[in-house]
């Protein structure tokens, strides 16, 4: 019986696959296509190419099949066969004409590598969101950075509206910002670096959540921002011009022109703002500063032949910032109205780039930069004026070696800061410097997996040599599936600026505890990826884990007399417990033509384990949720809307805020050469001052709440790119 039963399953097998064909083939564009979806339209036959480009379904017997391929980058085929066998297909499909390569190349890898390609997981914001966000916000890009999972642009001053950028809970000086690789923002200028950036003059954005001093130094405990200047494109020039008023008043002009021949090449960027002082509450106190800023930033290329590049810029930029009573903002100042915040900076920079490309797989690149950053702070109770200096000088090499990639280098770079007096101040003048090699290479043992490994030595002038180890692990199971980890330490030396200081209160701060010394941190950052195809849709599922502990954090103590309430000076010291951090992130984005979808989820638990009584650290939101939902209609127009829910907050003391939604839509059209965008933020327009009272007494020098919710209400502008 047994014997007859198995005749019967080997017949029904073989009569089964007689009724099947075997489709395979072969993708390519000149060199083979990983990742192409491959779809046999009315069967559950779809598949995706492996490394090679090679595919492979099988699908029941059928004389006529409707094949849909496509991939990122690529113009997508559609095509009809007649099927009468077992059948091998090649197609080779085109680059899309507007597919921006540099959108997927990331320049912070060193070695100019593509992103999925990476170990280490980098997000980047392109072309395509920098030119969208040209008309909604042209006047920095910090509301950009805020849309990203994990960031949090936070308002830390009522009058100059100063802003912190934090990554995965941690404050904004444990961030490293860049230039184009080059350091160029932070200490005395603060977070004003963001807010005076522009994105017309960007060509794209890099992110590294996580320790990431390895390659770039100390200070990137909780992350590193690398912000890639537009280049000339060859053959070909650009002339834009984009206008914005909104609502609150604010006017911008910003001006991008750039062009190339065979030898040489450039770019200019020139813009300014004005916005003048808004009491959106009516309280008497400004809500929205006074602001003017003028920001140039010209570069010139060389080309000195295919492989050699010489590039030199330079960057100024000027702003004045005043907020305060509005009677005295409007000159008209007494005995009961005194109260001003003022801050007027200057920055002048020079880089320099020379890069020589031997051949595809070599490479190195010498930069270097000098700025000089002047503010000048002025308040109806004390002034200070004062000027930072910061240098930066590297030297890198990169060589692919077969499947390994390594990259070596050295940096010098250092800051000088010096008051001018008189000065009614306590902050001492210091210099810094550090001097650096750092070495990586990235190796695959299997075909699936790549280790990235590296390690970097500081000598610093002031506080000793740090060793900085590293290490990101990528494990590629599938096509649809990549999983990384990375883990390494970073370290943050003692720093006189902080964000969250009111600047009244430089005045007091003296410097340093004796015995002080640089914070050290630990960290690694898992997260798992997965890209599949649904019908029409593209999908891609991220979750992302992190932590980070940072030992010695410093804090500023105050020292108090027995008479008054204003402190006599402060000072920095190291608490004995660390600072950590620790969460996830959660998204999933989903396109289908000219349909956008993406839904994300944060959650942070941040403690400052340090202070007993209210461990929580302050002004983070323990749960963030963010959706974006956007429609191309046709090449003219296109709309979308995001919204935002922003948990409740803990306060310095304990206390916690309330939660909120923030919601935002916008709609561009576009005509020949010209296009518009209308856009409103805060559609609910849900402000701290509307129910709080964000201004306390005595109002000739008043003090303000923590700063955990917008001030400025509901915005609209309108905006207009035209193309020369």
């Amino acid at each position: 019986m047994k014997y007859y039963i198995l005749s019967i399953f080997i017949l029904f097998i073989t009569l089964n696959s007689k009724g099947q064909y075997i489709i395979s083939g072969k993708i390519t564009s000149g060199k083979p296509i990983a990742g192409a979806f491959v779809e046999i339209k009315d069967f559950h036959a779809n598949t995706i190419t492996d490394s090679t480009g090679y595919f492979k379904t099988s699908l029941s017997k059928q004389n006529k099949i409707s094949i849909h391929i496509t991939a990122i980058g690529f113009e997508s085929i559609d095509t009809s066969l007649e099927i009468t066998k077992d059948t091998y297909l090649a197609f080779y499909m085109h680059e899309k004409i507007d597919a921006l390569e540099e959108v997927i190349i990331v320049s912070s890898s060193r070695n100019n590598s593509r992103i999925e390609d990476l170990p280490t997981k980098i997000e980047v914001l392109g072309a395509e969101e920098l030119h969208e966000e040209n008309q909604i916000k042209p006047g920095n890009i910090a509301s950009l950075l805020g849309d990203i999972a994990g960031i949090q642009i936070q308002q830390t001053n009522a009058a100059t509206a100063n802003a912190d950028m934090r990554i995965q809970g941690l404050q904004g000086k444990y961030t490293q910002i860049l230039r184009d690789g080059m350091t160029l923002f932070g200490g005395f200028s603060g977070s004003f670096g963001i807010l005076q950036i522009p994105p017309l003059d960007v060509q794209q954005v890099e992110l590294i959540k996580g320790a990431s001093s390895t390659l770039y130094g100390g200070g990137a405990i909780a992350g590193m921002l690398n912000i890639i200047s537009k280049r000339p494109k060859n053959g070909a020039s650009e002339k834009n011009i984009t206008l914005n008023y909104s609502t609150l008043q604010e006017k911008n002009i910003n001006l991008f022109f750039s062009g190339r021949n065979k030898k040489t090449g450039y770019t200019l960027f020139a813009g300014g703002n004005l916005q003048p002082a808004i009491d959106v509450n009516k309280d008497g106190f400004s809500d929205v500063p006074k602001t003017n800023s003028l920001f140039i930033h010209p570069r010139f290329f060389n080309y000195i032949n295919p492989k050699e590049t010489l590039i030199i810029g330079y960057t100024f930029s000027k702003e004045n910032r005043k907020g305060g009573d509005m009677r005295v903002l409007d000159n008209k100042s007494s005995a009961l109205h005194q109260f001003f915040n003022g801050s007027d900076s200057y920055r002048n920079g020079v880089d320099l780039t020379y890069e020589n490309k031997f051949s595809e797989n070599e490479r190195i690149e010498v930069k270097a930069n000098i700025n000089a950053f002047n503010r000048k702070i002025e308040t109806n109770t004390f002034g200070m004026n004062a000027i930072q200096s910061m240098w930066y000088s590297e030297f890198a090499y990169s060589k692919n070696i077969g499947n390994n990639k390594l990259i070596v280098g050295a940096n010098f770079n250092g800051d000088d800061f010096s008051k001018s007096f008189p000065d009614s101040s306590l902050l001492p003048s210091e210099k810094n410097s550090t001097a650096g090699i750092f070495g990586q290479i990235d190796f695959k043992p299997t075909t699936k997996t790549t280790i990235q490994t590296g390690l970097r030595i500081d000598a610093t002038k002031n506080y000793g040599t740090f060793i900085l180890p590293r290490i990101s692990v990528m494990y590629k199971p599938n096509h649809a599936w990549t999983l990384r980890a990375s883990s390494g330490l970073g370290y943050k030396p003692p720093t006189l600026f902080n964000n969250e200081i009111d600047e009244r209160d430089y005045k007091y701060i003296k410097g340093y505890a004796a015995n002080i010394v640089s914070e050290k941190s630990f960290g690694y950052n898992a997260d798992a990826n997965y890209k599949t195809h649904v019908n029409d849709w593209s999908i891609t599922l991220n979750q992302t884990f992190f932590y980070t502990q940072i030992n010695k954090p410093t804090s500023l103590y105050y020292q108090y007399g027995f008479i008054g309430t204003r402190p006599l000076f402060a000072y920095y010291v190291n608490e004995d417990k660390p600072l950590t951090t620790k969460g996830f992130e959660t998204y999933i984005a989903a396109n289908k033509d000219a349909l956008e979808i993406y839904l994300g989820y944060v959650y942070t638990d941040a403690k400052r384990t340090y202070n007993t009584y209210y461990p929580t650290l302050p002004l983070i939101a323990k749960n963030k949720i963010a959706t974006v939902v956007a429609y191309e209609f046709s090449e003219k127009l296109r709309a979308g809307i995001e919204a935002a829910y922003t948990g409740k907050q803990t306060l310095d003391n304990g206390t916690q805020t309330n939660d909120y939604v923030f919601a935002a839509a916008m709609v561009r059209y576009g005509v020949g050469k010209v296009s518009f965008v209308l856009n409103i933020e805060n559609i609910f327009d849900y402000r701290q001052n509307k129910n709080n009272q964000v201004v306390f007494p005595p109002f000739t020098n008043p003090s303000f709440p923590e700063i955990w919710a917008p001030l400025d209400g509901r915005v609209m502008n309108l905006s207009m790119l035209i193309k020369l």
